[in-house]
């Protein structure tokens, strides 16, 4: 087919392969980015062949005659072949035609023929003219060919790309026809040369289309890459759902070009959302189109879920789960923030304490249950009241509420607010006797210390106030600023006092009755504050408050240890319930008093303080089992049933002194009478403590009691107590003094008394 043809069109032969050759380069690349991968492939390959054909018809008219124009006469005989068979897969892939098996089955045996028949003397292909079995076997599988494409072309829809591929392609095989059918003609030699070039042009334009085409689409790509990534930062900082899936729609239609596109999101059950991303129009989107729909969707509804999630836990971790309110946390972090913001207005800030009356008696009456709901009642109580903007309601716990008023008002109007919530709120769910709310308010000023917990207890201290006072409210003043103010100072000196050791034990004696014989002391507390001793009573309940106590007794403790070596008499000493209470109880007991003489120790505690501790049983029976003496104090004021004293490890009791200051009435000695039997019946000793007075004295000798304690008898010394003048009555004679009978080395033991020596300790005031 190749013949003599102008230099014009061997260069234009030539300029079509250098062309086509670098556009198959360009659909390499195209072929590389994936995107319809076999439409690629085919269509670089025929290309390729295009070039190679071109370029060797190109060189057939500039090489010198002989074997090299042999070889490249059959080197383009075989590409034209090659493009034959090419062209059914490649207009498969372009055009979806059907399968191509049998199609190239049949071409590549006609091809085949023609290539053996090629170097045989029946094949005159090699002749200027061919013969016609040359051209049969030639313009056959082209007809195949052509029969494919009518039939791929037929049941596909032609785009304009696609019209222009089949006008290239109609024109090259009228090319090629007309230089088979024609041989020798001038026309025909020229025909055959450029037939190609339609073609080869319409696959290089469809390959630049095509690039251009792979370009968008990886920029699309890259576009919607970050387009995820964005939203993925975005949903870790925002917090609205709503807003998340607005952005996400914006984004899509920027990056798909669809502004028809909407998003919706829904929640399901559990805390699950479905999201989804959607055009009304129909819009038909490619596969990594839809996905990038359905992964922005996954991102808003992941993002959906994590919000109710923390939503929740905010819920749970700042918010009360009965009722509803902000919990104690939630309300620590606003007053704090009030707080702050108050100090840069130079406002101020209120805190309404309040405590609910009988909240206990209701649910130990009507259950948990009814507590409850009187909880969620007082709590929508409290909401109704506070309906400005600056009020914030919160319950710390129990049935402890808070109001939070920024920018408060004066004193007089949160007064006016306090007697509201008080006389607002009477629940008769007891009947007769209706639960209340006791009000406690404090108020931060511009110039104070910026200390929620400090506003916190003085508001608590306001609501204890009002309690005390049985007032029902309480603003916390000037007056209550001051109290609270002296006992944070005598807290301080009683921690320095203890930490510095100046607590001292004073003695009191126990004496006979009726020998009036020292048998016993009892070792007092005295604090020794800059040489003045200040009595229990300015101390001993700041010091049961605060824990102090237990320090204090152990001190005391270790003073009545070394008083008993320094005197030789049996000691006794209060514990307090407290120090019964603590964990490691014994070995603190142990540690102050010692490993001996147990049986020369008496400990006191007190009626109410035996009862209501279960701890103080075990302890106390564990030293009672090593010698120790345990006696009840203030006797007949607390609230011990008849059997269970009998049950408790006790060897005496100690009448009160309020009996005593009436023994000298029928009503007082009946008490006294009282008590003596119980005693006697349970094989108890009996000490009356209190004595002022020698009538006192008398008629306690007369009613049987064998042990006094008193004033009159001898205050409270550092030393040993000596016994003054007896006085002289008729019940009472006078008896000679007596040495003391105790031993002074050894194990210490009390002097033989009528009733034996036991000791009794008081802890009251003396």
């Amino acid at each position: 087919m190749l013949g003599s043809v102008p230099v014009w069109v061997t260069v234009l032969q030539l300029l079509t392969a250098g062309l086509v050759g670098g556009f198959a380069v360009l659909q390499w690349v195209w072929w590389r980015d994936g995107i319809s991968r076999a439409e690629a492939t085919w269509s670089m390959a025929w290309s390729v062949d295009i070039c190679l054909m071109l370029l060797a018809g190109g060189l057939y008219a500039v090489a010198p005659s002989g074997v090299v124009r042999e070889v490249l006469v059959f080197a383009h005989s075989l590409l034209l072949g090659g493009f034959l068979l090419l062209a059914l897969p490649a207009t498969r892939a372009l055009g979806r035609g059907p399968s191509v098996r049998w199609w190239m089955i049949a071409t590549a045996a006609l091809l085949v023929v023609r290539a053996v028949l090629w170097w045989t003397p029946l094949d005159g292909s090699r002749d200027a003219a061919p013969s016609p079995l040359a051209v049969a076997l030639l313009l056959t599988p082209t007809a195949v060919v052509v029969a494919y494409v009518v039939v791929a072309v037929g049941r596909t829809r032609l785009t304009a790309l696609g019209a222009l591929l089949v006008t290239a392609g109609a024109e090259s095989l009228g090319l090629m026809t007309l230089g088979i059918v024609m041989p020798g003609h001038v026309v025909s030699t020229r025909a055959t040369a450029l037939w190609a070039v339609p073609l080869a042009l319409g696959l290089q334009a469809l390959g630049l289309v095509r690039l251009r085409q792979a370009q968008h689409a990886a920029r699309r790509q890259h576009r919607m890459r970050d387009s995820l990534a964005a939203l993925s930062n975005t949903a870790w900082f925002a917090k609205d759902a709503d807003a998340l899936l607005l952005k996400a729609r914006d984004d899509v239609r920027a990056v798909l070009g669809d502004e028809t596109i909407e998003g919706s999101l829904r929640p399901i059950s559990h805390g699950r959302y479905v999201a989804e991303l959607f055009s009304p129009a129909k819009v038909e989107h490619g596969p990594r189109e839809r996905a990038f729909l359905v992964d922005m969707a996954q991102l808003v509804a992941t993002a959906a879920e994590r919000y109710h999630l923390t939503d929740r836990l905010n819920q749970t971790a700042f918010a009360d789960p009965l009722t509803g309110l902000p919990n104690r946390r939630s309300v620590q972090r606003h007053l704090a923030d009030m707080l702050d913001r108050a100090n840069v207005e130079r406002t101020r800030v209120s805190l309404v304490y309040c405590d609910l009356d009988g909240f206990k008696r209701v649910n130990d009456v009507l259950g948990h249950s009814a507590g409850d709901a009187m909880l969620m009642r007082v709590a929508d109580y409290l909401r109704s009241i506070a309906t400005g903007e600056d009020t914030f309601v919160g319950r710390l716990g129990g049935d402890e509420f808070v109001m939070v008023v920024s920018r408060a008002p004066q004193d007089v109007d949160l007064v006016v607010l306090a007697r509201r919530i008080r006389e607002g709120f009477i629940d008769r769910a007891l009947g007769s006797r209706p639960a209340r709310l006791t009000v406690g308010v404090a108020t931060w000023v511009p110039g104070d210390i910026v200390d929620a917990d400090a506003l916190v207890s003085h508001a608590d201290t306001a609501m204890l106030e009002a309690k005390r006072s049985r007032t029902g409210f309480r603003v916390f003043d000037r007056a209550l600023r001051r109290r609270v103010e002296a006992d944070r100072h005598r807290r301080v000196a009683l921690e320095t006092a203890v930490e510095d050791g100046h607590f001292t034990a004073y003695y009191q004696p126990v004496v006979d009755a009726r020998t009036l014989e020292v048998v016993q002391v009892e070792a007092l507390a005295r604090w020794d504050h800059h040489g003045h001793l200040i009595l229990p009573a300015d101390w001993l309940e700041l010091a049961e408050e605060s824990g102090l106590i237990v320090p204090i007794g152990l001190s005391v403790l270790s003073h009545a240890r070394r008083s008993l070596e320094r005197f030789q008499v049996p000691v006794a000493v209060n514990i307090a319930a407290r120090q019964l209470a603590e964990p490691d109880a014994l070995e603190q007991i142990e540690t102050a008093w010692g490993d001996a003489y147990w049986e020369h120790l008496t400990l006191e505690i007190t009626e109410s303080a035996l009862v209501s501790t279960s701890t103080a049983v075990p302890v106390l029976s564990e030293l009672r089992a090593r010698g120790v003496q345990i006696a009840v104090d203030d006797f007949g004021t607390g609230y011990s049933s008849m059997s269970r004293l009998s049950r408790l490890p006790v060897d005496s009791l100690k009448i009160d002194r309020s009996f005593v200051r009436d023994v000298g009435t029928e009503r007082g000695q009946g008490v006294v009478r009282a008590i003596i039997a119980l005693a006697e019946t349970h094989g108890l000793d009996v000490v009356a403590e209190g004595v002022e007075q020698a009538s006192d004295l008398t008629v306690l000798v007369d009613l049987g009691v064998g042990r006094v304690q008193g004033n009159f008898l001898g205050r409270a010394a550092p030393n040993l107590p000596v016994r003054g003048p007896r006085p002289v009555t008729e019940a009472i004679p006078v008896v000679p003094d007596r040495p003391h009978n105790v031993r002074p080395i050894g194990v210490p033991r009390p002097a033989p008394a009528p009733e034996g020596g036991r000791v009794g300790v008081a802890r009251r005031t003396r």
